[in-house]
């Protein structure tokens, strides 16, 4: 009889540290045959670049979609932006996958990004200048917050085949955002960089020629009720639950305000299988770079302007929300704490270990020294509580990391990383392809 599998891919850090290699290994090394995105929304960046040259950066598609046997799920939990997606299916087509908007299935609850929730996102960001909280510039919090607040007005998938509905949802959420940034408006109607968003907050036609959009993207992917799911679980015997962006964003354990509106934990994976009853094995993975880096505002203690330097990353340029990549030694004392966070990790996943090679002096923060002592630990609320997490914030932008001198080979590195760590570690890599992925077995 086949053990049914399933593997869950969590960062454990602030992003970028390898998912989409990962997803694109896992996938082939165990012959999956979904993958399934269970937070986020088209703000993901998942890179994989494959043997032969060709490249891909996943944003609301699974990553092992390079496979042509694959199917991409997006749970409710993901935030889909129709239009985005399909972008990225005229991308992948462009890379010899012709066939991923036929691939796909959307939950029917799932929340849908309208352009007024991205137009509005770009505008506060635009309006808080130089204290941007590093936004994707993508209307996750947007979405987000309209859902907390109104719920069934907003769009959801479901609504997409639902053309009346459809259109008075999408101009409902029109006018909503303009009275919501009223201020907003008033401060950036001369400002260049916010004249497209404005314009697209007063487009009076622009709600009916997006529903027409959005139904033509219906007859495309497939809307599925929310049993789908376990009608997947129960059909493939290795699936991949991919998640977005890292804990350290967490929307409720991150370094508040320079997080994600999504949970970025395995909670949501892990409900999504407890809900359909999953009886296979679970394994989950988390992942860290063999360095620290962020990408956009926000504390980061072991963060080193000449490390930045000589670490370049081709696939995180400096851009105008996130604005800049930032990189630093190891951090140990964040990477407990996401840890303690997600609880059970069975196994860690060391990526760009490549990348630290040219490098005379290798490093990893262990402590943080700050206005009230050294500490290795970093303490978890017991209950949400974003007082509790901006005060962390506070604490840490005070801190300065204590290093602890590491060997400049890999082994003993990684040694040092699992003794730092209490985790083992299970795979590593050594660059951007599959290729360069290998289950790391001990002397």
């Amino acid at each position: 009889m086949t053990t049914r599998t399933a593997t869950i891919v969590t960062d454990l850090s602030f992003g970028d540290s390898g998912k989409g290699s990962q997803v694109d290994y896992l996938t082939q090394q165990q012959g999956a045959t979904i993958n399934i995105r269970f937070d986020g929304g088209a703000q993901a960046a998942h890179n994989v670049v494959l043997p032969d040259g060709r490249h891909h950066t996943f944003r609301q598609f699974g990553s092992g979609m390079f496979h042509p046997d694959v199917q991409t799920h997006l749970s409710r939990f993901v935030l889909v932006n129709p239009l985005e997606a399909w972008h990225e299916a005229q991308a992948l087509e462009a890379v010899g996958v012709g066939d991923a908007i036929y691939r796909l299935t959307i939950d029917e609850a799932a929340r849908i990004i309208t352009p007024y929730h991205v137009a509005a996102n770009c505008l506060r960001e635009i309006a808080r200048g130089d204290q941007r909280h590093g936004s994707c510039g993508q209307g996750i919090g947007e979405t987000m917050s309209d859902w907390l607040e109104y719920g069934d007005d907003m769009v959801v998938a479901a609504d997409m085949l639902r053309p009346t509905v459809l259109v008075n949802k999408l101009e409902f959420v029109r006018q909503l955002k303009i009275a919501q940034l009223h201020d907003v408006i008033e401060q950036l109607q001369d400002n260049p960089q916010a004249k497209r968003y404005l314009e697209t907050l007063f487009d009076a036609k622009l709600s009916r020629e997006a529903a027409k959009f959005y139904r033509h993207f219906a007859n495309h992917a497939k809307i599925v009720p929310q049993d789908h799911l376990g009608i997947l679980l129960r059909g493939h015997d290795n699936v991949i639950f991919e998640g977005a962006q890292g804990v350290l964003l967490d929307e409720w354990y991150g370094f508040h305000p320079y997080t994600t509106w999504s949970t970025t934990t395995n909670a949501n994976a892990d409900q999504l299988l407890a809900e359909h009853g999953y009886d296979g094995e679970v394994t989950k993975h988390g992942l860290v770079r063999s360095y620290t880096t962020r990408h956009g505002a926000g504390p980061f203690v072991t963060e080193d302007e000449a490390l930045t330097r000589s670490i370049p990353d081709d696939h995180n340029d400096n851009n105008p929300w996130q604005q800049t990549f930032r990189v630093g030694y190891f951090d140990a004392v964040a990477t407990r704490y996401a840890l303690d966070v997600v609880g059970r990790i069975d196994g860690l996943v060391v990526s760009c270990l490549d990348r630290l090679q040219g490098l005379t002096e290798w490093k990893i923060c262990q402590q943080y020294e700050g206005p009230s002592g050294v500490t290795s630990r970093l303490t978890v609320a017991q209950t949400p509580d974003l007082a509790y997490q901006e005060r962390l914030t506070k604490q840490l932008f005070a801190s300065r990391p204590v290093y602890e001198d590491a060997p400049t080979e890999a082994e003993p590195y990684l040694e040092q990383l699992e003794g730092a760590l209490g985790i083992p570690i299970v795979i590593t890599a050594n660059g951007p392809t599959a290729r360069h992925r290998s289950v790391r077995n001990k002397a």
